[in-house]
């Protein structure tokens, strides 16, 4: 089963991550399918970019958005669109 989650990238103490689709049983940090956008928590606000045609593209096809991903996505008004077709 794919997800669509966070995957870690950054020094230490100072996270970033890249959001990706990969199979949930791959690791954390391990390999993924395709990489969507990326999400900085320590701007403030914290700044997400998202290849908004990318995840629409995966929400369709049944990608599950694990819960931080979720949040992100109903913030930026793409889940809406999906839930619209």
């Amino acid at each position: 089963m794919l997800k669509m989650r966070l995957r870690r990238v950054g020094a230490k103490s100072q996270p970033s991550y890249r959001i990706v689709v990969a199979d949930s049983r791959a690791a954390r940090d391990g390999a993924f399918v395709d990489h969507i956008g990326h999400y900085d928590p320590r701007t403030d606000p914290p700044t997400v970019v998202m290849d908004e045609e990318k995840a629409l593209k995966w929400l369709r096809v049944g990608v599950q958005p694990s819960d931080a991903v979720n949040h992100m996505l109903k913030k930026l008004g793409t889940l809406e669109k999906v839930k619209g077709e």
